[in-house]
């Protein structure tokens, strides 16, 4: 057995410390505490990013190509669903899969209120994995064949009064804003997403009434949707795209379509680094406090075995071997403390939130391995560098004035 690791634990598991015990206690509780923090703010931040990105992109994809223009009102001008454009698309390794939509700006009117809404409308084609998600009542019209059913949301039904099985007549503005024209819709479902943007004014139908409203053919559509098997190969697929959709089109990342609430979720890195980094430099001042304190009440032991022969670096490795211990126990009661607190919240959302301001009604929490694993390493090697520079305090110490205070 190694000489030095033999003697710290030896310190470790005789117990008899006097001072020190107490500090070695309020050193492995400061560690566990920053372990649990660190674990908790990264699982809240991820699960943030990864649930609300899969909202927007879910309800408004990650990339889509639309008509070339500088028109910013939600009149959407057509294109054309050219036959190549829609083959070299589907044989672009990055795409998942394709959604065809149009939407059009309306005005519902009830007895006692009106309301601004946007129509958006589906193709039967349209993949509806994230509007089943999103449903909270009723069930999701039948896209295959032309119909009156429309989803609107939460937010809508309770502003207006709304249920399921009412009808709902909507008006739209004419293409030449000169005239309006009325659609009348019955209610077959309501969905919340928690996203304002979306739940204060979509309602969601069938993309042939837009396509009778606008004059459109059957080949025509306001947007082409795409979603990329990789949501971190987005802007390699924008660029591609860029270079090979026709000069009338252009392509539209969802970051530069809500840069707003992208911007929010990047502001959520600069946080958890802030916190990471106090939690790790509190442990550290701790960790250094403690070291100190065991060499001060070891310093006759410090005599003797430097009387003995053994030398200044033997001697530091066996407090860095005591303080490794202390670091680990530590991190353990963390992992365990921040792994129980991620569970509970990951199965029972025990902490909530208002949807209105954080768009999630609970704190979500999505914690991968990988990261898990870094923090932990990185945690247990940063406490024990910043721990090497103090250690050298042990070759101040003298065997002839340390074994006077025997």
């Amino acid at each position: 057995m190694n000489l030095e690791y033999f003697i710290a634990n030896r310190i470790s598991n005789k117990g008899k410390e006097s001072f020190s015990g107490p500090v070695i206690r309020v050193s492995i509780l400061s560690i566990s505490l920053g372990l649990a923090v660190m674990i908790l703010s990264i699982a809240i931040v991820v699960g943030f990013k990864n649930t609300i990105s899969s909202k927007v992109t879910g309800f408004s994809s990650q990339l889509k190509i639309v008509a070339f223009d500088n028109n910013q009102s939600l009149e959407e001008q057509a294109v054309t669903l050219d036959n190549e454009l829609i083959a070299d698309l589907k044989a672009d390794e990055n795409i998942a899969y394709i959604n065809f939509t149009a939407k059009k700006a309306g005005v519902i009117k009830t007895d006692k209120q009106i309301q601004g809404i946007v129509f958006k409308g589906l193709d039967k084609d349209y993949n509806l994995d994230f509007l089943n998600k999103s449903l909270t009542e009723g069930k999701i019209p039948d896209f295959s064949s032309k119909n009156d059913s429309i989803l609107v949301s939460s937010d809508l039904s309770r502003k207006l009064n709304l249920k399921i099985g009412d009808d709902l007549r909507v008006w739209f503005l004419s293409g030449d804003n000169s005239r309006t024209r009325g659609r009348k819709f019955k209610i077959s479902g309501i969905y919340k997403t928690s996203l304002e943007e979306f739940d204060s004014r979509y309602i969601i139908g069938d993309l042939r009434h837009i396509r009778k409203l606008n004059g459109w053919a059957e080949n025509q559509v306001g947007t082409i949707e795409l979603f990329c098997k990789n949501q971190d190969i987005i802007d390699e697929t924008q660029m591609g795209l860029y270079k090979s959709i026709p000069y009338n089109l252009q392509v539209i990342s969802i970051k530069q379509e809500y840069p707003q609430i992208f911007n929010w979720l990047d502001l959520l890195d600069t946080n958890v680094a802030v916190v990471l980094t106090l939690m790790i430099l509190v442990a550290g001042i701790t960790m250094v406090s403690t070291l100190f304190i065991i060499i001060m009440e070891r310093t006759a032991m410090i005599g003797i075995l430097k009387s003995l022969g053994m030398r200044n670096a033997q001697i530091r490795k066996i407090f860095l071997h005591k303080a490794a211990y202390i670091i680990g126990k530590g991190m353990l009661w963390g992992n365990a403390g921040g792994l129980g607190l991620y569970f509970l919240q990951y199965y029972f959302q025990i902490i909530k939130l208002s949807s209105q301001s954080y768009y999630v009604d609970y704190v979500p929490v999505e914690l991968y391995f990988s990261y898990y694993v870094y923090l932990n390493m990185a945690t247990f090697l940063l406490s024990l560098l910043i721990l090497i520079g103090p250690s050298y305090y042990i070759t101040r110490i003298s065997p002839a004035k340390a074994l006077r205070y025997e």
